[in-house]
């Protein structure tokens, strides 16, 4: 049964890649991302499927006109998919406060405009689901992401709770927690990516489990297991293990 899912971040990696599965599989979709070339190219190839919808998701009033956009044109949403984020890594050396607030802006506070406007439109759908990209960074504190984990940590918070507050409503809401995953993104890291999976390949994945509506689709299985490990590990090993993998713990060994 086709579904009307509003889709954010859907301009490159898991996101453009996921949207080439939904609308294979004959979903109409209502895409947002900045770059609107790549949205207006999946509306060629699915010109009867596709609403363009680009705009700054950190804007809550260019985030407000989508959400009116989709009410006109579909009056409600089955499935929304709160792909969009961003990540910046910090140097303890030289604390950037602003690069926190940017990257805390995009994937929480950004996220929070989606949902504000995709609430109302889902409770006019068709067994409601929403579903929020968090990471798997959130399972264990790693060296140069305090901004993009605690983002992704607050996010799942977010998710986690309105989870609980929209059980009544019979609103699902699943978390997606990807490992490293070919993007534009990771393609910038310049630090060992183990598990590392192809962006067709984790699309698949998430589009495989989506109807199942579960609470968390997480993966590669081994590398998130590993992390988990690891985070139940006492605070002290964290932190020896954590600084083995710090290039401030490097330098400081040299």
């Amino acid at each position: 049964m086709s579904r009307r899912i509003w889709l954010t971040g859907a301009s490159s990696g898991i996101g453009a890649a996921l949207a080439e599965q939904l609308l294979g599989a004959g979903h109409q979709l209502a895409l947002s991302a900045r770059s609107i070339e790549p949205l207006e190219a999946l509306a060629r190839r699915y010109p009867q499927q596709v609403l363009v919808l680009p705009g700054d998701l950190g804007d809550g009033i260019q985030v407000a006109a989508i959400g009116r956009h989709i009410g006109r044109a579909w009056g409600a949403l089955d499935t929304v998919i709160l792909n969009a984020g961003t990540c910046e890594y910090l140097d303890s050396q030289q604390f950037d406060a602003a690069m926190v607030a940017r990257v805390v802006g995009m994937n929480i506070i950004g996220t929070s405009h989606c949902i504000e406007v995709a609430l109302p439109l889902l409770r006019q759908g068709i067994k409601p689901h929403l579903a929020g990209v968090v990471s798997a960074v959130t399972f264990f504190a790693l060296p140069r992401a305090e901004a993009y984990g605690a983002s992704k940590a607050g996010l799942r918070y977010l998710l986690e709770a309105l989870r609980i507050d929209l059980a009544h409503e019979h609103i699902d809401v699943t978390l997606i927690s990807p490992g490293f995953v070919d993007t534009p993104l990771t393609a910038n890291n310049d630090f060992p990516m183990p598990m590392r999976w192809p962006v067709e390949k984790a699309a698949t994945h998430i589009a495989e489990r989506l109807d199942k509506r579960p609470l968390e689709i997480a993966f590669p299985g081994p590398f998130i297991a590993g992390l988990r490990l690891l985070g139940c590990l006492p605070k002290a090993l964290q932190v020896v293990l954590g600084k083995r993998m710090s290039r401030a713990g490097a330098k400081a060994g040299q």
